[in-house]
Parts: C-alpha cells; sequence; structure tokens
C-alpha cells in the first residue's frame, strides 16, 4: 500500500502528499494496479437455487421489485437483458453500443443507470419495457453511477479520472481529485467513492458539489454500498475484508471483517440490514449481518463459476448472481441462506 500524508477529517483536505518532479521535489510514489476479483477455479460445489443462461459474460446485475425485473449486462454483442422475477426468463434485450460492469436503480421502479463504458455515456433504461429514455456524455469509460437524495447523478470515470454530477440530463460538474474513480454509493446527499489506484473512499456533498472527506480504504478496494444508517461498507478485495465507515467521523474505519476468499461484488438487503458479497477465488456468496456492533457472517453459499456481481430483491429476499464465466445467472432463493 503506498503512504499518505494524513488522514482526512471530515471537513479538511489536503491537495497533495507532497511537491510534484515540476517543482523540484521529490517524484510521487508508484501506484499499485487496480484490484481485481480472482479467476474462479471450477466449481468444487453444486450451485444453490435456480441456473438461467442469459448470454456471454453477465456482469453488473441489479434487480428491481416494484417493476418485477432484473437488469443484467451481457456482451457478444453488448445489451442489457432484462429478466422476469416471476419466470426468471430473459423477456427484453436492450442494445448498447458497449459494454458495461456495474449497474444501480436511480430510485425503486427505475429508471436503470447504464454506465456504457465504450460509447462514455450514461443511459438510463425505464422498466419493465427497457426503453432508453435519456443519454448524456460524462467523460472517458463509466464505471458505476449513483443517484444522490437531492436527484443528481454521479458517474465515475474510471480511464477519465473524473466523476462527472448530472441533473436532469445536464452535466453540472466534474470533479477532477481522482486517478481511477470506480464505485459509487449515495447515503442522502453524501456520496462515497472508491479510488482503485489510491486506494482510498472519497466523501462528496451532492448539494454542495465539494469533497469533504478522503480516507484510506484498504489494500485493494473495488466497491462501495451505503446501508440505511447512512454508513459506507467497502470491499476492500486485494485486502481480503469489508471495512464501514460513518461519514460522519470517517477518520478510521467503524469496523473490518476478514472475507478470505477475494471478496468482490456486494448488494445490500436494507430490509433486512444485511451485505451479500460474492467470493470469486471460492464462487461463494456469503451473508453478513450488519446488525450489532461489528459485521458477522451468517451464510455461506455455492455459486455459479466467476461470481462477480450479485444484485438482491429485498422484497423477495432472492439473490441474483452472475456466472460470468458460464454465461449464467443465479437465482438463489431466500430459504438456501
Amino acid at each position: 500500500m503506498r503512504r499518505r500524508c494524513a488522514l482526512f477529517s471530515i471537513m479538511v483536505l489536503a491537495t497533495a502528499c507532497g511537491p510534484s518532479p515540476s517543482t523540484g521535489g521529490p517524484a510521487q510514489p508508484r501506484l499499485p494496479p487496480a484490484a481485481e476479483p480472482a479467476v474462479s477455479p471450477p466449481l468444487g460445489a453444486a450451485p444453490a437455487g435456480t441456473i438461467v443462461r442469459v448470454g456471454p459474460q453477465p456482469e453488473g446485475i441489479v434487480a428491481d421489485s416494484p417493476s418485477h425485473r432484473v437488469a443484467v449486462g451481457i456482451r457478444d454483442p453488448d445489451r442489457l437483458a432484462l429478466l422476469d422475477t416471476a419466470t426468471g426468463q430473459v423477456t427484453t434485450t436492450v442494445a448498447l453500443r458497449g459494454h458495461l460492469r456495474h449497474l444501480q436503480l436511480a430510485a425503486p421502479g427505475g429508471p436503470v443507470l447504464v454506465p456504457d463504458e465504450n460509447s462514455n455515456r450514461l443511459l438510463t433504461v425505464a422498466l419493465p419495457d427497457g426503453r432508453i429514455t435519456g443519454e448524456i456524455a460524462t467523460g472517458r469509460s463509466p464505471h458505476d453511477a449513483t443517484r444522490a437524495a437531492n436527484g443528481r447523478v454521479f458517474a465515475a470515470n474510471e480511464n477519465g479520472r473524473s466523476v462527472a454530477v448530472t441533473q436532469d440530463g445536464k452535466l453540472v460538474h466534474t470533479f477532477t481529485d481522482v486517478t481511477q474513480p470506480a464505485g459509487l454509493a449515495a447515503a442522502g446527499d453524501l456520496v462515497g467513492l472508491v479510488d482503485v489506484r489510491q486506494n482510498d473512499l472519497s466523501v462528496y456533498d451532492a448539494a454542495a458539489l465539494t469533497r469533504v472527506a478522503r480516507l484510506p480504504a484498504g489494500a485493494g478496494p473495488t466497491h462501495v454500498v451505503a446501508d440505511r444508517r447512512g454508513r459506507f461498507a467497502v470491499i476492500d478485495t486485494r485486502g481480503g475484508a469489508v471495512l464501514t465507515f460513518d461519514p460522519a467521523a470517517p477518520a478510521h474505519p467503524l469496523g473490518r471483517l476478514d472475507l478470505p476468499g477475494t471478496p468482490y461484488g456486494v448488494a445490500y438487503d436494507a430490509r433486512h440490514d444485511q451485505l451479500w458479497v460474492t467470493l470469486t477465488a471460492k464462487n461463494q456468496l456469503v451473508g453478513i449481518t450488519l446488525a450489532g456492533t461489528v459485521p458477522r457472517v451468517f451464510a455461506t453459499i455455492p455459486t455459479v463459476r466467476q461470481p462477480n456481481t450479485v444484485a438482491i430483491d429485498s422484497a423477495t429476499g432472492i439473490r441474483y448472481v452472475t456466472g460470468t464465466a458460464d454465461g449464467t445467472v443465479e437465482i438463489i432463493p431466500p430459504e438456501a441462506a
């Protein structure tokens, strides 16, 4: 892990760790590469639930209770597939200009926020029919997008070293204080961002359009979600752990839960206050309760191969896991917990 100048308080930020080479100071430390999911081994146990074939390399998935749809990104050709939650079958496909890796809902009932990495655009896709209702250029390689409570949408441009903020279909601000932005999550009007090269978590105020915190987030974080208390849970993929942070006092993690097996994909069940995290080195899904003083694993479920992303329908408790290696989605009923 590279050295950092200091931990940052909620309202104070340093602009750099030292002078740049142009000023005659020491060169900046070389950043480590971004953490990646493990290459999953062959299955050692039968996956739980039902397996549905959806298309090549599924990755990026979100479940919506009101519309009874699950959206998943697939490739060759690039498109968004919509599954009916009643049947588990694909009902609609939406052609995309490029591929995606992460999906979020703007609100219950949709639309789906679709970062189209190759076209450098953020799409909004209506549910249940899959109509593209909007698109906006955000920057190079939008990787993830999330909507704050005030309606502003943040898009992390992974290869563009920026975070775009849109409102009502217009670009209103761009942050350039990042190196390789990736996972995003909103807790009210606070937006958490994982930078996978700097290995840190930034917190932005969506109303003031300022960064209010930046702090170390493990050895190789990849994704972040927000819980119903307004806290952030960061998946430290390289460090093999889940870290929790309180944005009101972010100088130190609230807690750490070790997760051997290369944790990667994550979904949060607000109804039951649970995290569901994929372990790509083990082809497993673990359930973690956030109730109590420290996070605790309460379930371990065998999955399809290469479980890079996961979604949960909080209304039914059904979990959906992408089998990126085999072109499948695993539908896991609540009784399999």
